[in-house]
């Protein structure tokens, strides 16, 4: 296989000589390089402008590449190890929906763990396959959910041989990873394809001593958000796929949902971030692992706060742990961790990713400077200090076993009623409920409401966590199938 040159980027080579070569625009967008728009030209800047442009001979188009984006994705699918590389401009949910799109139909089950992403669901509601649980094991001291066991995913895959792929998480939000090696291993002896939401994972590509990517570990697809650690714009994301999936096939799926008018400023930064870290990554991701071992070295030592990491590591549930992850235990300061996220911001002008009942997660890139790791420990000691009190009453997270009466989709598309809440206890949800981020349902669409979800609904409400997904903006009222008795 011929080696490319990784330092080369087509796509912004290509846009760079429409630029010199002074096209007069007569298509869209309509802003005709900024012309029409001078308050969003004066706030994006001239050159953002121009290169938002439309599909043009010489810069390829999206929906069926043969020039310079094809090259662009090559370059991506050589350097990520994988046979084939799509651009998608849509966010990893659209990588992951696309994915999943691609190996089940109506019908078909899909071993996966419960955590996943409100993609996932999304994508079962869109093609009726049949989502088979492996339910993650729970950290009781952090309160976070872990990997697949193995044993786990042995048992689902000999229950459901007929299942037609397996879902990974490489790596969960908080960091944890599965043994994807030994998953792919027994997921492939049965003939199941094996999927891997990378949405945190660009890194694993390209920087040392971290965990195994997915394609390196003979996973057959993999949705990759490059904008998160990888250095894209905000919505660009790759997806990659191994020698055993059919290019044109996944394009076609992609094509059912992707835009025709893909915006050449996230494609350009796919192409720009793919050369940084091909060339470059080792290096990047070096520094991000010393910030962010410096940062926990910090916190542990303030007292109280837990920043944890590969101390963890049980060799099954939690078979490795990204050491780029800094997320941080907050319990026991008797604050829940949406509560440090809300005085950060509030009070102290720092923006972490996420907090939920116990965590929260600092995202640390190579953007990042050791005095904005020093602006952070600071401000959690003296949030320490101001705000300590007893833990007693605080929830700590438990995962809840759903039990899945029909299908995401079934669920989704029945007749509903809305009732209270607080009065759904035993009827089947229609719809999803989840805090984002992370985006990890509480409830998805045909699993039965329990009174313990009810509960935890109501505490994080109570700690003003951002609970989405309902029609109801308040988050009072929730779908349910219509005429379903609570003891059905």
């Amino acid at each position: 296989m011929e080696i490319l040159d990784q330092t080369k980027a087509p796509l912004l080579e290509a846009l760079r000589a429409l630029r010199a070569s002074r096209v007069v625009p007569f298509d869209v967008p309509g802003h005709k390089q900024g012309r029409g728009n001078p308050e969003l030209t004066a706030f994006l800047g001239r050159q953002c402008m121009e290169a938002d442009v439309n599909s043009q001979k010489p810069l390829d188009n999206l929906c069926h590449p043969v020039s310079v984006i094809r090259e662009a994705e090559m370059l991506a699918a050589q350097a990520f190890g994988a046979a084939h590389a799509f651009f998608m401009v849509g966010g990893t949910t659209s990588a992951v929906q696309s994915m999943i799109l691609s190996v089940v139909r109506r019908g078909d089950e899909i071993i996966l763990p419960r955590n996943v992403h409100r993609s996932v669901i999304g994508a079962l509601i869109l093609c009726g396959a049949v989502p088979v649980y492996v339910n993650p094991q729970t950290d009781k001291r952090l309160g976070i959910s872990l990997g697949m066991s193995v044993a786990d995913v042995k048992d689902a895959i000999e229950a459901h041989p007929n299942a037609k792929a397996v879902l990974v998480n490489n790596p969960t939000y908080y960091g944890v990873c599965s043994n994807i090696r030994e998953i792919v291993r027994l997921a492939h002896e049965k003939g199941m394809k094996v999927l891997a939401d990378e949405a945190h994972g660009a890194h694993f590509y390209f920087g040392e001593g971290l965990p195994v990517s997915a394609m390196a570990a003979g996973a057959d697809m993999a949705a990759i958000s490059m904008h998160k650690s990888g250095g894209s714009l905000t919505q660009s994301s790759l997806m990659v796929i191994g020698p055993g999936v059919s290019e044109g096939y996944v394009r076609k799926v992609i094509n059912l949902t992707q835009t025709t008018s893909a915006s050449y400023l996230l494609m350009v930064s796919l192409d720009i971030s793919r050369k940084n870290l091909a060339t470059r990554g080792r290096e990047i991701f070096a520094k991000v692992q010393e910030l962010a071992q410096y940062a926990r070295d910090e916190i542990n030592d303030i007292g109280d706060y837990y920043a944890y990491s590969r101390e963890l590591n049980n060799g099954d549930t939690i078979y490795d742990f990204d050491p780029t992850k800094l997320s941080i235990h907050t319990l026991d300061i008797g604050l829940a961790g949406v509560e440090v996220y809300d005085i950060l911001r509030d009070e102290y002008d720092i923006q972490v990713e996420f907090g939920d009942v116990a965590n929260i997660l600092a995202y640390i890139s190579v953007g990042d400077r050791e005095r904005d790791i020093e602006r952070l420990v600071s401000a959690l000691a003296e949030i320490r200090r101001l705000y300590k009190r007893s833990r007693a009453g605080m929830m700590a997270m438990e995962y809840i076993n759903p039990e899945v009466v029909v299908s995401p989709q079934e669920a989704f598309y029945a007749e509903t009623e809305a009732l209270p809440i607080e009065r759904s206890a035993g009827h089947i949800c229609a719809e999803s409920v989840m805090c984002y981020p992370p985006g990890i349902p509480i409830l998805a669409p045909g699993e039965r409401i329990t009174p313990d979800i009810i509960r935890y609904i109501r505490y994080m409400k109570e700690k003003g966590g951002s609970l989405t997904g309902l029609e109801d903006i308040n988050i009072e009222y929730i779908k349910v199938l219509k005429g379903g008795s609570p003891c059905s």
